[in-house]
């Protein structure tokens, strides 16, 4: 699909590979990051960016790759690796400020194996937050992270809990575990971001859910994604206690 005049991209929607083509400078970034941002959030497990047609123009482009990946550095199973034959070899490269890159594209698709995760997708209605915790707790089971089942259903609940109550739409629950944490994230179609102001008077109504999140998460926070947002955040074992027998 065409998306700027001199930079072109298209996306295998088998691999997930997106390919872009052409020149990228300051001009063609936002479609760019809007294209890579939409794959990541659509697809778990990394995304591949095929840049063997591609020219990088500027310093905005140049830094495009790793600014995207740095925003999607807490979501759960995902990732941003590059396909790019000027590298000299497998592995992280310093050329687009050290994006992990391949020369060929069948050495960066094996190095993007599926990763542990597990989603559903849920409409904005009042058994949301319930069918939610029970995919937290299934996955706390099957990781071995039982510590994380109680701090993850309260920001799941809060989580889902926002949609239905602010953005209205359907949403999609993603959940992985990464080097001993949980990862856990909501994607809805609603770009009214959540704003944290900290405690709230006891005399007011809600406004509590996101001081829940930031009390049980070690990190958590907002990305706009093309046509609305993903909310996320990361928990760490040694933060919880072993739950009673």
């Amino acid at each position: 699909m065409p998306t700027d005049a001199r930079c072109l991209v298209e996306i295998d929607e088998p691999t997930g590979v997106v390919r872009l083509t052409g020149v990228l400078d300051a001009a063609g970034a936002d479609t760019v990051r809007a294209a890579l941002l939409a794959q990541l959030c659509d697809r778990p497990g990394p995304v591949v960016a095929d840049v063997t047609g591609l020219r990088v123009a500027d310093q905005v482009g140049r830094g495009l790759f790793a600014e995207v990946r740095r925003e999607i550095a807490d979501w759960p199973a995902a990732d941003l690796l590059l396909c790019d034959p000027a590298v000299p070899g497998p592995g992280p490269d310093a050329a687009l400020a050290g994006v992990p890159a391949w020369p060929t594209l069948d050495d960066a698709l094996a190095a993007a194996p599926l990763a542990a995760v597990l989603t559903a997708e849920l409409a904005p209605t009042v058994g949301a937050a319930r069918q939610a915790r029970e995919l937290v707790t299934t996955g706390c089971r099957h990781w071995d992270v039982r510590t994380l089942a109680d701090a993850a259903s309260i920001a799941i609940t809060e989580m889902v809990n926002n949609v239905v109550a602010h953005a209205h739409t359907s949403m999609t629950i993603r959940l992985a575990p990464q080097a001993g944490t949980l990862r856990v994230a909501v994607r809805d179609h609603s770009h009214l971001r959540p704003a944290f102001v900290g405690l709230a008077p006891p005399t007011r109504a809600g406004g509590r859910g996101l001081l829940l999140i930031d009390t049980v998460a070690r990190r958590w926070g907002t990305s706009p994604v093309p046509d609305g947002k993903v909310v996320w955040c990361v928990l760490h074992p040694e933060d919880e206690t072993d739950p009673p027998d």
